[in-house]
């Protein structure tokens, strides 16, 4: 007997690792722009300006099918040049 065929493609990747993927890249980013804010450069009394920073190279732990899977869900903007910034 053959096990029944699944309604979702074998290389499109799990709910659950999607989850994992984006949860993954919202902490990458929240890092990379807290590392940006509190760089020496600043003065002690500057008023403590934002990063500016809105697109990362996301997390090489998940192959870039995720990527693409985020995206084709809105969850994930291609800014190009392999970044990706939340689609909010």
């Amino acid at each position: 007997m053959s096990e029944p065929q699944s309604t979702v493609p074998s290389d499109s990747p799990t709910p659950d690792v999607l989850r994992d993927a984006l949860k993954a890249f919202k902490k990458r980013l929240k890092l990379t722009r807290l590392d940006a804010e509190s760089s020496l450069g600043r003065g002690p009394l500057s008023g403590g300006k934002s990063s500016g920073i809105v697109a990362i190279t996301p997390p090489h732990q998940f192959p870039r099918a995720v990527w693409d899977g985020l995206v084709n869900q809105g969850k994930l903007k291609y800014a190009g040049q392999g970044t990706y910034e939340l689609a909010n």
